[in-house]
């Protein structure tokens, strides 16, 4: 029934936290499934840099299980200082692969030379 209920709702909200209880029992605190949470209309709070950041991090995180995601996310907060930070750490780290594997970066033609 909370499940009926909670799809109802769902349509009005302008964000979702989704929490996981996997991550909770891992210890890993807050237990935000950071893969499946977001916002609407994130395009209006961000600039333009920001939510391509926000892209790269969600692309890094990819395929991951939600608590290899806040792993990885909350390793990197420990590194980063402010937002921005964390979001460019990221956009270094997708640039980085994409060199190594001679694939090209999102937004650009080709692979490295």
């Amino acid at each position: 029934m909370d499940d009926v209920i909670f799809e109802e709702f769902k349509g009005t909200g302008n964000m979702e936290l989704i929490l996981d209880r996997r991550l909770a029992e891992r210890r890993l605190f807050p237990a935000i499934d950071v893969l499946r949470s977001g916002t609407r209309k994130e395009e209006l709070l961000l600039s333009q840099d920001e939510l391509e950041m926000i892209w790269q991090f969600r692309r890094a995180t990819n395929g991951a299980t939600p608590w290899e995601a806040m792993e990885m996310l909350m390793e990197q907060m420990k590194r980063s200082k402010t937002n921005y930070d964390l979001l460019h750490a990221y956009h270094h780290l997708r640039r980085a692969e994409a060199f190594a594997g001679g694939r090209p970066e999102p937004g650009r033609k080709g692979g490295t030379n």
